[in-house]
């Protein structure tokens, strides 16, 4: 990446500096739920009123960056989130439980804001053709903050309790406020650059089919991958609630080191992702295919480190759930960036809706089959539901190019002065240097 390499790296710096604080405060945060409230169903309350502030926050995104700019909704998130959790780190010892709904709303609709607004934005940080480099970057700085936040959320809160942790989450959502003032990225484009990769800008409002038709054809894939990845999401959730009574199971005295190596391997598997990725510069359409296959392969991988296998085989099983993990996050995320500017908030915040909704109502289910069902039976069913999203959109995509190749045959004699670039489903050559 060129001309915005050391402000776009001191950015991925200061989000993975409020991403591990994210990450330690979500063991915090339910911990200290469970504290004040002394039920699990308290935990679930808490945990409910964040998921659902999410997703409310999702159906909204698009329309609030629109109006008051990527960069304001970046900087005015991180402050409240950072204000939120100084309210909690003063008043632990008599903090009432009003108190602590609202602060779970804020990080809830908080984290689902911001998240939108960066990810739409950085096509105008680096360029379009810089994209998918730097989604990895962002995916080996959020992986790396996931292991030393959960790592280190018990001997934070063993050495100076909750008001430490939930102070620590508050310093770095300031760290991430400050880095996004002080840099001042470019997040928002100008009109005559609000075009996407391997697709046109939106034509004016016309009458007529063939508006209709690219219309069509831009929505169906992406809205078919923004399925897939609420179904992800909801398989995800389960082996996320099943994975400490998995660690009980393999590890009884020492259940918190199982997790610790099992995300550590995830987490070296993501970075591998990048890795790859970023030296596929030239290759064919990634896109649609691309991510449902990723899907496929880290469903497998996280139901085989559920079959009770010895620990190198369960470690290599961690470290390619993790690199599948990473893939579909990035060519997920690229293949939105393609679309053009005025599209992308919106096509994020109806993601993000996907993803938390998937992810709460996972949560519940898989809580309430573990109740009566083996963990790898669970996982089992929830991550083979996605397997089968994932056929039904690798299928639709092989059916759609075939169409798409059979109108280009019959075409090419007759209308040889359309690019069929500029009506392809596809987000083109996801670009890797």
């Amino acid at each position: 990446m060129t001309g915005v390499d050391r402000r776009f790296w001191a950015l991925v710096a200061a989000h993975g500096v409020s991403a591990y604080g994210t990450y330690l405060n979500l063991i915090a945060l339910s911990l200290f739920s469970y504290e004040l409230t002394g039920t699990a169903l308290g935990v679930g309350v808490v945990m409910a009123v964040r998921l659902l502030a999410g997703v409310t926050a999702g159906l909204a995104a698009g329309a609030l960056t629109a109006w008051a700019g990527r960069r304001t909704v970046m900087v005015a998130t991180d402050v409240a989130q950072a204000l939120a959790m100084v309210v909690l780190a003063l008043g632990t010892s008599g903090t009432a439980l009003w108190v602590l709904l609202g602060a779970g709303a804020v990080l809830g609709a908080g984290n689902t804001l911001f998240n939108v607004a960066l990810r739409s934005a950085i096509p105008v940080m680096v360029g379009q053709e810089n994209r998918a480099r730097a989604n990895g970057v962002l995916v080996t700085a959020r992986s790396v903050a996931t292991v030393l936040g959960f790592a280190s959320a018990a001997p934070v809160i063993a050495l100076g309790g909750f008001g430490v942790a939930f102070g620590v989450n508050a310093a770095s959502f300031a760290v991430s406020a400050v880095a996004v003032l002080a840099l001042r990225p470019r997040t928002d484009s100008d009109q005559a650059d609000d075009a996407g990769t391997g697709e046109q800008a939106e034509p004016p409002p016309v009458r007529g089919g063939r508006l209709r038709r690219r219309v069509a054809g831009l929505a169906g894939p992406l809205l078919g991958m923004i399925a897939l990845r609420g179904l992800d999401a909801l398989a995800s959730a389960s082996h996320n609630v099943a994975l400490p009574l998995a660690a009980h199971e393999a590890q009884p005295s020492s259940p918190a080191v199982f997790m610790t190596w099992f995300w550590s391997a995830w987490a070296v598997g993501t970075m591998l992702a990048h890795q790859i990725l970023k030296r596929r510069s030239h290759g064919a359409s990634w896109g649609e295919r691309a991510f449902a296959v990723g899907t496929c392969a880290m469903s497998f991988c996280f139901v085989a480190a559920f079959t009770g296998p010895p620990a190198p085989a369960l470690m290599a099983a961690a470290v390619a759930a993790g690199f599948a993990d990473g893939w579909t996050e990035i060519v997920y995320t690229s293949r939105l960036q393609a679309a053009p500017d005025r599209q992308r908030g919106r096509l994020f915040g109806l993601s993000a809706t996907a993803e938390q909704s998937g992810f709460a109502l996972g949560t519940v289910t898989a809580a309430a089959a573990l109740e009566a069902l083996p963990a790898l039976a669970v996982v089992g069913a929830f991550h083979g539901a996605a397997v089968c999203g994932a056929l039904v959109l690798l299928l639709l995509t092989v059916r759609g190019r075939d169409a798409r190749h059979g109108t280009d045959r019959s075409s090419t004699s007759g209308e040889k002065g359309e690019s069929t670039h500029g009506t392809s489903t596809g987000a083109g050559q996801l670009p890797g240097s």
